[in-house]
């Protein structure tokens, strides 16, 4: 029995709305394995619990997300304008928002979650967090690379003919 006869028999390609609910809940559950990870193995990470880390997962990934926009946007703001100036502006607003959004993170986890959630260490806290953060969206990458290599395998497994 091969696999395409557990395939339904009319497979429909997924929705706009549908993959990015996919791309939203695989990126939560690699924040979740890797918050949880940390939580674990490194005493700078504090979570109380697993309902607390999976909360926790859910506000860091919106967090991130809104991050990477409003760092896209800014990008987007100085590329098109000429020059060395607005290329440098590009570059430190970039890197500005991204820095400096570790610190909006860092304030929105201690309010949301007081001490269920604690980052702990130099900064108050804040090298740990960036360390998690960094971790997180490098998981996700490789996750994101994997998928697309397994697409592209499946595509030239396809294309070979019968025999």
């Amino acid at each position: 029995m091969s696999s395409d006869a557990l395939m339904p028999v009319s497979a429909e390609s997924p929705s706009g709305a549908q993959r990015t609910f996919l791309r939203y809940y695989t990126g939560i559950l690699i924040d979740l394995v890797v918050l949880n990870l940390f939580a674990e193995y490194w005493d700078k990470v504090y979570v109380d619990s697993f309902t607390t880390s999976l909360l926790a997962a859910i506000v860091l990934q919106l967090l991130l997300k809104a991050t990477i926009a409003v760092e896209h946007w800014v990008a987007g703001f100085f590329k098109g304008k000429p020059g060395g100036w607005n290329t440098f502006l590009r570059f430190f607003f970039a890197w500005l928002v991204l820095f400096g959004s570790k610190f909006v993170i860092l304030e929105a986890i201690s309010q949301l979650f007081g001490e269920n959630v604690h980052f702990s260490g130099i900064w108050h806290g804040i090298i740990p967090l960036i360390v998690v953060v960094v971790v997180m969206l490098v998981a996700e990458e490789l996750i994101v690379r994997f998928y697309r290599m397994l697409g592209n395998k499946d595509d030239s497994a396809r294309s070979v003919p019968a025999t």
